[in-house]
C-alpha cells in the first residue's frame, strides 16, 4: 500500500513523526533534542510502541515559527 503525503495540515487529529518533519524540516535526532530542551511538544504516547502529536500543538509550533500554517 503506497503511502499518502499530507500537504496540509488537518484541523484536529493526531501525526506521526515522519508527516510533522515533512511540515518542520529538521533531522529526527535535532527533533527530540528540541523536545528535551522543550522547544518542540513532547508526543502522546498511543500505545506501548506508537508515539504521535496532536495537530494543535503542531499548528501552534509553526505559527511560533513564523510559519504559514
Amino acid at each position: 500500500m503506497p503511502k499518502t503525503e499530507i500537504t496540509k495540515l488537518p484541523e484536529t487529529g493526531f501525526l506521526r513523526l515522519p508527516t510533522v518533519l515533512s511540515f518542520i524540516p529538521t533531522s529526527k535526532s535535532a527533533w527530540y533534542e528540541g523536545i528535551a530542551k522543550g522547544l518542540y511538544p513532547a508526543p502522546i504516547k498511543l500505545s506501548e510502541r506508537t508515539s504521535a502529536w496532536r495537530v494543535e500543538d503542531i499548528r501552534k509550533l509553526i505559527a511560533e515559527l513564523g510559519g504559514d500554517v
